[in-house]
This record gives structure tokens, sequence and C-alpha cells, in this order.
């Protein structure tokens, strides 16, 4: 059976409104929740950007059942593997076996802060399959030394680590990636319904839980919502990879003033109030392969959308 998940939107919330959240995800009768890890947001509007792993710490002491997943963390620029692997090792001894971690090369966004190059996806690929294998190692809880193309690592030990290594879902937006998610991650991480990146990571043999994220807004009218979407997450409807190249939260400014109304009414963002069309939505998703969909509500109204889901979406899974 799918299961069903919802977004803790980390540009949108400071750090304890999001434990609230996905607290409250939890008493809706949500299976999961997955909480995004940026340095910056994406625009001024959105507000926030709060350390994600401790964050989690708090999630993990108000939660009992609900799964957790990062979606996702770059490993790989501004925090060195050995840094990540540290944090991921405490969060999954807290949450046991409810944690999942996602990876991806990341944004220019967030990574460039430390004035470290932002290279070309194909070295970025390089460096994330590096970090996962210095990850992996660390988390055997034995002593690690690594001397890669680019990273090195000495007599590194972590004492906190879980009994089981981690889950490791790996991002991918084209069939190239997914196929290389396939070969060298346990998961498939996706945004919106498209079916292309699931049928190359099951083509490459992939037989892990594949994720998916679907946005939208849920207001008491369909242009309300689209108001707030203009406001809070224009960056939504920006084309190609300048979500990925693009380095401030001004750029993205810059950027979304090219965006329309219109646009955003055509991105495939759920507006409509009707349950109808978020549960359609869903579907759409699960069609496409998807085993793992999680819902992410644009904007303040998150008690709002929690009682939605609870009454008039979830019971039709």
């Amino acid at each position: 059976m799918p299961q069903l998940g919802y977004t803790l939107s980390s540009e949108e919330f400071g750090p304890t409104e999001l434990v609230d959240i996905a607290r409250r995800a939890e008493k809706a009768g949500f299976d999961f929740v997955s909480i995004s890890d940026h340095f910056h947001p994406w625009v001024s509007a959105q507000g926030e950007s709060p350390f994600v792993w401790s964050t989690l710490g708090g999630i993990a002491t108000v939660t009992d059942e609900i799964e957790v997943g990062v979606g996702v963390t770059c490993p790989t620029t501004r925090i060195h593997p050995v840094n990540v692997a540290h944090a991921v090792a405490t969060v999954d001894e807290m949450l046991g076996d409810r944690f999942t971690f996602g990876v991806g090369t990341g944004e220019n966004l967030n990574e460039h802060v430390t004035g470290e190059r932002w290279p070309e996806h194909d070295v970025r690929l390089a460096k994330l399959d590096e970090a996962i294998d210095v990850m992996r190692n660390l988390w055997t809880g034995e002593t690690t030394s690594h001397h890669g193309t680019h990273y090195t690592v000495e007599n590194a030990r972590l004492y906190t680590v879980p009994d089981d290594q981690p889950a490791v879902i790996g991002s991918a937006f084209g069939s190239q990636t997914a196929r290389w998610v396939a070969d060298n991650t346990d998961g498939l991480w996706c945004s919106g319904p498209t079916s292309g990146p699931v049928e190359a990571y099951e083509d490459a043999d992939g037989d892990g839980p594949k994720y998916t994220q679907l946005h939208g807004c849920y207001a008491d009218s369909e242009n309300e919502a689209i108001d707030t979407i203009y406001e809070r997450w224009p960056n939504g409807s920006l084309p190609g990879e300048l979500g990925q190249e693009l380095s401030t939260p001004a750029h993205f400014e810059q950027a979304a003033q090219l965006v329309e109304r219109e646009d955003i009414a055509e991105s495939g963002t759920t507006t409509e109030p009707d349950p109808q069309a978020h549960i359609d939505s869903i579907e759409a998703a699960i069609d496409a392969g998807y085993d793992h969909v999680y819902y992410h509500q644009i904007g303040p109204e998150q008690a709002r959308a929690l009682e939605f889901y609870e009454e008039e979406v979830l019971p039709s899974f």
C-alpha cells in the first residue's frame, strides 16, 4: 500500500513550528513526514532556514510512530560528509527504524556559502558517490581513513551508531541520474508525478522505495491559493535547471519576476479546495510508480491543511 506523507518546509517555518507540524501530522494519520535541508530559503518571503539536524532532534522527542525523512541533504560541499555521517547516525539512533536519509547533488543556493566552486553536474555526482562511501564506512562504527579524489578522512570513528545502516535514498530529476541512483543507493527521491525517473530507475534494476513530493495550497478559493503560491513559492514555476544554478534568494526573486499567476495555475500545483483534486494528484503519482507520496502545503495555513487532509483526503486511501 502506498505511504502518504506531509512536507516540513524548512524554508517557510522556524524549528519549533516544524516540530509542532510534525506532531500534528502524526496525529492526522500521515505515514511519514519529510523535512527539507536548506541554508537559504528560495525567496526571502519564505523567511526561514533552521538547521535541519537540530530540528530533527526535536521531532524525535514529540513523535512516536510516524516515519521521518530528510528530503534531501547534499552531503558534499557546505558540510563535509564526516559531519553529515555524524548527524545522521545520531538522528537515526533517536528515531530508530523510522528514519530515512535522502541525498542529492544540491543547489548552488545552499552550497556556495563556504566559497567552494560550484561544479558541473557530473562532478557533483562524483562527489556524492564518494561522500556516500565515506558515510557508509563511518556508520559501521569502525575506525575509518579515506584518501579520495574529493575527501580526506583520517582515523575517524563514530561511537554512537545505529544497529543497521541508515537507508540512503538518492534524488534524481532525469533518467541518467535515476540509473546512477539505482546502482548506488537504496531508493529513489523525486519531485512531481513524472514517470520518467521511475522507469529509468526500474530499468536499471532499482527495487527500493520511490518517493515524490507534490506541491499545493489548500485555501478557501483557487484564486487565494494562487496568490499565496505567487508570493511564497514562485520558484516552483521556474523552468529548467535554474533551481540548481542560481546562487542567492535575490537571484530567485529576480527570476520570479518572469512568473505569472497563469504559470502557477498551469504548473501542476494543486490549488483547488476540492478534496478530489488532491486525491487525483496523489493517485497520479501512485500511477506513475511512486510508493511514497507526500504533500507540501505552501504558505502559513498548516493547521487547516492538516485538518483538511485528515478529514477529506486521507480516508480515500
